[in-house]
């Protein structure tokens, strides 16, 4: 194609070529059948990342100032700038201090765009939408022309990804995960070092990774399923039984972008096992997320996972006993039974050759105790036992048995004990397990360390030096010697007993838990359900004993007897309408996760809705109906509820809007009382009144009741430009954006939870928080007196519903429109 000069006349007219090496801007014909696509990682005056679309003979560029973020909530600045030819889609070195755009230049992702809607409307309109082909940026993503400000110069825009199967939570994750070029595998330093591009064995590897051309997106790393310890094993068919396996949990994602192996954790290892990504590359499908076990491949003598860390260290192959398929060609199985889930992996995985390292576990459907007697006669570490028609949770629960054949635990190492014999460098570990929230003791670790054990351990030990205990409870004898360490070092140790105290007597040394946080380690005992749990409206609640709460000494059963008492408050206002679910199997200081979805196997008290998500896909959602509900949400460890903004009988139509004020770490309550005080009387100008409500953490939410007459999208714009219109006013207190560098010193008015889909915390929820505070709504003359967000407890809360809500007393009769949206955006534009 030929390109008109004018295009490129200020890309021309910026540069001097005999200087730099950046293309001369000549006419160029395209190189592919599809629009391209490119993002340089660009060192100038500023790093920033210039992203660049081929559109009619040249790249449309925006310099993205904090690169791209994959998660939809972070609306990045893109500044407009002149075209470039389409042969900078090449271009990676060097631009010279000096000249325009002095510094390192990085192909950081390339590959081809499509329109979604008339694209050059859209450009003309200011409001582009795509779908990105890249090595790194994938999926539906947006650019927004903000509307431009007098004596403004540059043309902002926003770029902005769209909800789909590509997304990311953590807004960084695209920029932080990818360091590398693309083109060559070259770092920026590299780059600027004039480093010409090589064959590293990684980049290599990575290259071989990425070569098979899966269709559909790599599942994201889930939070694995784990069991709880046992005596014994269940009865009956309905429990399928599987060898436990001595090693490394691991998570196998294979999609576009080639395959990840994850560990428990989710540290991604792939590069650590040898063979493996290879063999997951020949299976054939278009994505699948494969759960299982790394182990020896030839244990020889001594424990299996001593086999298993001597096969990584010296680079040895490792096998993959698959025992659970969590997703497989864009569908999501972890709905479905176990065994319907196990049938389907093994069916995927017949065909492949003898000596592929993947390996299908196999089990035993009933009898139970018979299979555990034959493990444990072979020598085996035991069995594990699942529940045929389990769903996968991603939780510790009773669906999920393990029972062991040798006692064995992980500890973390929080000292040793000094050794008299010579060349010995120590003579034991002293080693502890967390429980609530603290570093208990658990006894001494001297057996089984050879002499390349010890060389290792201490070398690890005496970097990590530190004067006092990290034991909440080391015995004095015991103290009296040791030397203690900052405990993040985790180890697997077998033993033969333990006292009434819970200290192992005779500990052995099995090996280096690398794979696991010393913040994941928690003491395992048999669990024995109790036959006397409490009921509490017809929901029985297991566990009522175990602390949630341990600075507050709250339990699970306090926290289901609160939502027993606060149940019909909460239907009124949180109920009917879908809500997403925080939860906490190990209390607030252990793994908690949100969930929205449904699911088989969840409690009767809890229905579900259909909802169409923006990705197209129809996924069932949570909705209390009930005042058991909530009771029951608690007996799965739930201890937050948070609803969307609608009913469920009308999903389109809010019947709220919520300003969320979260002020910045060096503000105080009276900063935020003060903007709560604004938002409402700018609220009550425009004819909405409205409720404060104290979250429970640092901000208060002030809600407004609606009558339900606008949808979704004038909402939105009403509460965003609400909070745009209190950032332009007083910029030195506010802003309108997630942006963590301009929040420094400001109150963020965040108005995304008016967005569908969207959540806010539900009023009188408690939080998983410290001293458990529960979110409340306040009048405003009580605002005023309040000293922190999380002014009540579960007992103050329960106090309140003897009175009026402020919520129920804002009248609900009140809407917005299309031309209060208008009307707001003009008196703003004044």
């Amino acid at each position: 194609m030929v390109v008109s000069a004018d295009r490129l006349a200020d890309y021309v007219a910026r540069r001097d070529f005999s200087r730099t090496a950046e293309p001369r801007g000549a006419a160029a014909k395209r190189r592919f059948d599809r629009p391209m696509f490119v993002v340089q990682k660009h060192d100038a005056t500023r790093l920033h990342y210039d992203f660049r679309l081929e559109w009619e003979g040249v790249l449309l560029s925006w310099a993205v100032t904090r690169g791209p973020s994959a998660a939809p909530s972070a609306k990045r600045l893109a500044v407009r700038t002149e075209d470039h030819p389409i042969d900078y889609g090449d271009f990676e070195g060097t631009i010279p201090k000096g000249e325009y755009g002095g510094g390192t230049v990085m192909l950081w992702d390339q590959g081809w765009w499509a329109p979604q809607e008339d694209f050059e409307k859209g450009l003309e309109k200011g409001t582009l939408k795509f779908i990105l082909h890249g090595e790194r940026m994938k999926g539906g993503w947006a650019l927004v022309r903000m509307r431009r400000k007098k004596g403004d110069k540059r043309e902002n825009w926003l770029l902005i990804k769209e909800h789909d199967a590509f997304e990311e939570e953590d807004e960084d994750a695209l920029t932080g995960r990818y360091k590398s070029s693309v083109a060559t595998a070259r770092e920026m330093d590299e780059i600027a070092d004039g480093k010409r591009p090589g064959s590293r064995k990684k980049a290599a590897r990575r290259k071989e990774r990425e070569s098979r051309d899966f269709s559909l997106p790599r599942p994201r790393f889930r939070k694995v399923q784990l069991a709880k310890l046992t005596n014994t094993a269940p009865e009956g068919d309905d429990w399928l039984h599987e060898t436990k396996f001595d090693g490394y949990r691991c998570l196998a994602a294979l999609g576009k972008g080639g395959v990840k192996l994850y560990t428990r954790s989710g540290l991604d290892w792939t590069d650590r096992y040898l063979d493996l990504p290879e063999a997951f590359q020949a299976l054939d499908c278009d994505n699948a997320l494969i759960d299982g076990e790394v182990i020896s491949s030839d244990p020889g003598k001594g424990s299996p996972f001593s086999a298993l860390q001597r096969d990584l260290e010296q680079g040895r192959p490792v096998l993959f006993i698959a025992f659970d398929l969590l997703e497989l060609n864009g569908e999501n199985l972890t709905t479905k039974p176990l065994a319907e889930r196990k049938a389907t992996l093994e069916q995927l995985l017949t065909g492949r050759p003898k000596s592929s390292p993947i390996r299908y576990s196999e089990h035993v459907r009933g009898n139970g105790a018979k299979v555990f007697d034959a493990v444990r006669k072979a020598g085996g570490e035991g069995i594990i036992s699942k529940a045929a028609d389990s769903k996968y949770t991603g939780a510790r629960g009773g669906a999920w048995l393990k029972i062991k054949a040798k006692r064995r635990q992980e500890f973390i190492i929080g000292g040793w004990s000094p050794s008299k014999a010579r060349g010995r460098p120590f003579a034991s570990l002293l080693v502890g397990s967390r429980e609530n929230g603290e570093l208990r003791y658990s006894g001494r670790v001297g057996g089984g360390l050879g002499e390349d054990d010890l060389n290792m351990l201490w070398g690890k030990l005496k970097t990590r030096a530190r004067n006092t205990s990290p034991f909440s409870d080391a015995p004095s004898e015991v103290a009296r010697s040791a030397r203690w360490v900052t405990p993040d070092l985790v180890i697997e140790v077998e033993y033969a007993e333990l006292t009434d105290q819970d200290v192992i007597r005779h500990g052995v040394f099995q090996g280096l838990r690398d794979d696991k946080e010393a913040s994941m380690v928690k003491f395992e005992k048999p669990e024995t359900e109790g036959v006397d749990a409490p009921d509490f409206l017809g929901v029985r609640v297991s566990s009522a004993d175990r602390v949630v709460f341990p600075d507050a000494g709250c339990t699970k059963g306090d926290v289901a007897a609160y939502y027993a008492k606060a149940s019909e408050r909460m239907l009124d206002l949180a109920g009917k309408r879908p809500v997403s679910l925080l939860r906490c199997p190990d209390g607030r200081k252990g793994d908690c996760f949100f969930q929205k979805h449904a699911g088989k196997g969840f409690p009767s008290e809890i229905g579900s809705i259909d909802i169409r998500e923006s990705s197209g896909k129809t996924e069932p959602y949570m909705v209390i109906t009930r005042k058991a509900g909530f009771v029951a949400a608690a007996q799965m460890s739930a201890i937050e509820f948070h609803i969307w903004g609608s009913p469920a009988d009308n999903l389109e139509k809010p019947d709220r809007i919520v300003f969320d004020l979260d002020p910045d770490e060096g503000l105080n309550f009276r900063d935020v009382k003060n903007a709560a005080g604004e938002v409402r009387d700018l609220l009550a100008d425009i004819g909405l009144k409205s409720a404060p409500m104290v979250t429970g953490g640092k901000g208060v939410h002030v809600i407004a009741p609606l009558r339900r007459t606008a949808e979704w999208e004038t909402v939105t714009a009403f509460a965003r430009t609400i909070a745009a219109f209190l950032a332009e006013r007083d910029p030195n207190r506010y802003v309108a954006t997630m942006s963590k560098a301009k929040r420094k010193g400001k109150i963020f008015v965040d108005w995304l939870r008016n967005e569908r889909g969207s959540t806010a915390i539900a009023p009188y929820s408690i939080r998983a928080r410290k001293g458990a505070p529960v979110a409340v709504p306040v009048r405003w003359e009580e605002l005023v007196e309040l000293d922190s967000s999380s002014s009540f407890d579960m007992a103050t809360a329960l106090k309140r519903l003897a009175e009026d809500c402020p919520l129920t007393s804002a009248s609900s009769n009140q809407s917005i429109s299309a031309s209060v949206v208008r009307d707001l955006e003009r008196m703003i534009s004044r």
